[in-house]
């Protein structure tokens, strides 16, 4: 009786200890988002620019270049996307477009880009200082890593393409 009452006490000690432990999944994204952050990308949880979600979800970031604002423009996958919604690549639609239309190139790029991420990712969104992906991240980085150079090369061609005129002209000079 003793020797059960002692197994249940270090049972009870024990316990709270594997509550902590983290699970392979919270193990696997923290190596993702570790790799991802020593890449130079920035990663944030923040609530997605997405009607009827209200939890914060990772995003992971590319920053423009200071000088180099990008252009304003949201692309969400179809599955929580409206109808209504101007389609742009399978399974994807404008929420909303840039001001000026993508060379043809870049559109390209975008639209290959797109049709390869995985299916948890919902939103590409572009504003001046950054391209972001939003997803759940269910890919470990040797996979992620694979589009790591698609949007690189992205972000440098949207890079210098601002919405507003008045990003690119210097300061104390009028505007043409």
């Amino acid at each position: 009786m003793t020797w059960l009452f002692i197994l249940l006490v270090l049972l009870l000690v024990v316990s709270p200890v594997m509550w902590l432990k983290p699970s392979p999944r919270q193990r696997r994204v923290s190596a993702l988002r570790t790799a991802a952050i020593k890449t130079g990308l920035t990663v944030k949880l923040e609530k997605p620019p997405l009607h009827g979600i209200e939890t914060a979800m990772p995003a992971y970031r590319w920053c423009y270049p200071q000088d180099r604002p990008g252009p304003d423009f949201v692309l969400v996958r179809d599955d929580y996307a409206s109808a209504a919604l101007k389609p742009f690549a399978y399974g994807w639609r404008w929420r909303r477009e840039p001001l000026r239309p993508l060379p043809e190139a870049l559109e390209n790029r975008l639209r290959t880009l797109l049709e390869r991420l995985p299916q948890d990712a919902i939103v590409m969104e572009s504003h001046r200082h950054a391209l972001s992906l939003w997803w759940w991240e269910s890919q470990d980085f040797s996979r992620f890593s694979t589009y790591l150079e698609d949007f690189v090369v992205l972000r440098d061609g949207l890079a210098g393409r601002p919405d507003d005129n008045a990003a690119t002209v210097p300061f104390g000079q009028p505007k043409a």
